[in-house]
């Protein structure tokens, strides 16, 4: 024992053991270099073993990122699982990634979960970005959300409009749940834009039951996404079955519409052409433009995006315009006064109705569809706020927290809409402050489609009643809990009651 003792001595204190322990670590540090530490990366929490930040997302990532970001920064690198993300909670940093370097940011992040339900990416919302991506959406652009195709459909809007408001009047004074009517309402208008028809009260059903489910997967952890190698976990826990289900069951439904349009042969104008039909016709002019599963996916695309994003609209406005009467009043005021001798608002009105287009915006700012957007992938290594940005690396904007940020907003959790009606911010993609529909290549194109209908079916309901809250349910005055999810509304429905409004009925009278 003391030989060993006596050898370990002489080592430690030979003139050549300190250079060589000096060698060992630089050649350990040489060889195991890691190439981030060279690179100025963007603040990040710190992250447990395999689950990285995903613990820290809670019930409404919307919120907790932006609690993050204000200890983090504007610009900061999150791990869910093993997938990088980069949180972007300002404006100026938002318009550097859709604006500045907008084509290195044009992709989107990959979802097992969504693959299988859009037809592996052949849809135009989670298409790689591409030459195929770049074909389908100038047909969504230019054939299915064009001005002229977009006001070709007003017969329809009228129309369903004037049945909801006949459905509310049939409910008396009892508390009508505005929630399904706005559903019921947004599904039947883009079934009749989309696939030319209303369905069958059962077939109707089994849809909405289908995009409900769609709905609730979306918001669904998926461990196959972040954590691939424990993807297993996706099907113990049921997830795999849903997501198949959900697809199976939309594809079903698709194909029959597609296939009643094949059969048909009624000869229909341009102006009488819903989404299906436009996108046949692009099929006959060019067989290697589309596959029948790109309109399925298409069409899928068109249906759900405008279903969701104009419900949810619909029922936040609503919301808030009975949580402040005195909004309320000024927006009836503003509809009974371009009414004049008419039953209803016409869409020719809108244009002159600023107070509804603040309202409108100030809803947008305070609850947008999607607060966290659609995620976004780098294509290639880039700078954002002076921060090395890995391709690759998933790209979540917070627009609900850049909507919210009191840098650009006064009382941001104030409900205003007055501050939309001498300001020029608007939502088209334009002010990085004000983005619910994102904005650069990715941006929403069908904003105006679903602005009419919500401009449209808002205006009448105020013009031709008189709301109020049920008793009992004054908190919502307070407070109206949120439905976690990607999308963001309301946990549960809302109850009001409608009271006809006595001009409203003289004039439909006099008509």
């Amino acid at each position: 024992m003391s030989t060993i003792l006596e050898f370990v001595i002489t080592i430690c204190f030979h003139p050549l053991f300190l250079p060589f322990i000096l060698l060992l670590i630089f050649l350990h540090g040489w060889l195991h270099k890691n190439p981030a530490r060279s690179k100025n990366l963007p603040p990040s929490p710190r992250k447990f073993p395999i689950l990285g930040n995903l613990h820290q997302l809670g019930k409404f990532p919307h919120r907790s990122l932006n609690s993050l970001s204000k200890r983090y920064g504007e610009v900061m690198l999150v791990h869910l699982g093993s997938t990088p993300s980069c949180v972007v909670s300002s404006a100026s940093a938002a318009r550097e990634i859709l604006k500045t370097h907008d084509v290195f940011f044009s992709n989107r992040s990959q979802s097992r979960i969504m693959c299988k339900i859009i037809y592996d990416g052949k849809d135009i919302v989670f298409s790689p970005y591409g030459e195929y991506w770049r074909q389908i959406r100038s047909i969504c652009v230019l054939q299915l959300l064009s001005t002229k195709k977009v006001k070709s459909f007003r017969n329809v809007r009228e129309e369903e409009v004037n049945l909801v408001i006949e459905m509310i009047k049939s409910s008396g004074e009892s508390p009508v749940n505005m929630s399904e009517i706005f559903m019921t309402f947004s599904s039947d208008v883009l079934c009749k834009t989309a696939f030319g028809k209303k369905y069958p009260a059962e077939v109707e059903t089994t849809f909405k039951k289908l995009l409900k489910e769609y709905v609730q997967v979306m918001a669904v952890f998926s461990m196959g996404d972040f954590i691939p190698w424990l993807g297993w976990i996706d099907r113990l826990t049921g997830l795999e079955r849903r997501v198949d289900k959900v697809a199976k069951g939309f594809d079903k439904f698709l194909e029959h519409v597609v296939q009643e349009h094949l059969d048909s042969k009624i000869e229909k104008r341009e102006d009488e052409k819903d989404f299906v039909d436009i996108l046949l016709d692009v099929q006959r002019e060019n067989a290697n433009a589309l596959s029948m599963d790109s309109i399925k996916a298409i069409v899928l695309d068109m249906f759900v995006g405008g279903t969701d994003t104009t419900y949810t609209l619909l029922e936040w406005t609503m919301t808030e315009l009975v949580r402040h009467p005195q909004v309320m009043k000024e927006l009836q005021n503003e509809a009974r006064g371009v009414i004049r001798d008419k039953s209803m608002v016409s869409e020719d009105d809108l244009e002159t109705m600023k107070y509804l287009q603040a309202v409108i915006k100030e809803v947008l700012r305070m609850h947008p569809p999607l607060p966290l957007l659609l995620f976004r992938e780098t294509s290639e290594d880039v700078k954002i706020k002076g921060y090395d940005i890995a391709a690759r690396t998933q790209v979540i904007i917070n627009a609900w927290a850049i909507q919210r940020d009191p840098t650009y907003w006064e009382e941001p959790e104030e409900f205003r809409p007055e501050r939309f009606l001498n300001s020029s911010v608007d939502f088209k993609g334009q002010d990085f402050q004000m983005i619910p529909f994102g904005a650069g290549r990715r941006g929403c194109p069908g904003i105006s489609f679903a602005l009419v209908i919500a401009e449209l079916v808002l205006a009448n309901l105020v013009c031709s009643f008189d709301w109020k809250l049920p008793k009992g349910a004054e908190d919502e005055i307070y407070n109206v809990p949120e439905n976690a999810g990607v999308i963001i509304n309301r946990r549960d429905p809302l109850m009001v009651i409608a009271t006809p409004h006595l001009v409203a009925r003289k004039s439909q009278g006099n008509s």
